[in-house]
């Protein structure tokens, strides 16, 4: 069942990000320089309070695949919650805030409990709160106010790229030229030869804001393949929301390695 948790951690870095449909002509892009692409990317920030939304996630590696329905809820800069089933029976629940990080699943009686370090470790990548919800949200996973990036038009979008690369990770990032939200995010780790990459290949208008009807991932390491492509069925934006969690009892404790 560990890829069931797999699927969840893995959306809670990457399961939203708005966009409109990528334009066709490379020449209608306006050539624009590096900092206006950057304010304009700030400026389209998600504006919303809340988002509620029911997905499919079809996950798939080496050794196993599933297909799982997905409950997702969030509360900007407080919570991320996120609950699995199969065939309508349950299967595994996430829940994320600034602080802790919190899961368990049913079929082999285990949990999690704990903060970013141990999740950041297995995913080889360095988390905390705010980059999950930057990328949930469709905005780059680094500041990029407080870094030096050089820009190109390439593949019909704007490509950015550090002006001076990290010896550890490397990182690109590829925006929509209609409205400067994330067509993808590439993060690789160098020493462990890690790359993960995401890609929102459709769109829809929805209350305002444009969001991905469909999402694809894949993550890889010198040895393995791992790709989780995901459906939204419905998205609903401000609802009030409630985020039960309790971890049954006789549950075993786990770490993620």
């Amino acid at each position: 069942m560990k890829y069931i948790i797999k699927i969840l951690i893995v959306l809670l870095m990457v399961t939203s990000c708005k966009s409109n449909k990528r334009i066709t002509d490379a020449n209608a892009i306006n050539n624009i320089s590096t900092k206006k692409i950057i304010n304009n990317h700030y400026d389209s920030n998600f504006d919303q309070k809340t988002v509620y939304a029911k997905l499919s996630a079809k996950y798939r590696s080496k050794k196993s695949s599933a297909t799982v329905t997905i409950k997702l809820r969030l509360e900007k800069d407080k919570t991320i919650w996120m609950s699995a089933t199969k065939l309508g029976f349950p299967l595994a629940k996430v829940k994320i805030t600034p602080n802790r990080v919190v899961y368990y699943e049913k079929l082999e009686g285990t949990y999690f409990d704990g903060d970013f370090s141990l999740l950041s470790k297995w995913l080889g990548t360095e988390l905390d709160y705010e980059k999950v919800q930057n990328i949930l949200l469709g905005q780059a996973v680094l500041n990029l106010k407080k870094g030096r990036y050089s820009s190109i038009v390439e593949n019909n979008q704007y490509q950015l790229v550090p002006k001076k690369e990290n010896e550890l990770f490397g990182i690109l990032f590829f925006m929509n030229p209609n409205n400067f939200k994330l067509n993808k995010q590439e993060i690789r780790n160098i020493d462990k030869q890690q790359l993960l990459s995401v890609s929102y290949p459709k769109y829809d208008a929805i209350e305002g804001e444009q969001f991905p009807k469909n999402i694809n991932i894949r993550a890889t390491d010198n040895r393995n393949l791992t790709t989780i492509n995901i459906e939204y069925r419905s998205v609903e934006f401000n609802k009030k929301l409630t985020f039960p969690f309790s971890i049954p009892n006789g549950y075993k404790e786990i770490s993620l390695k």
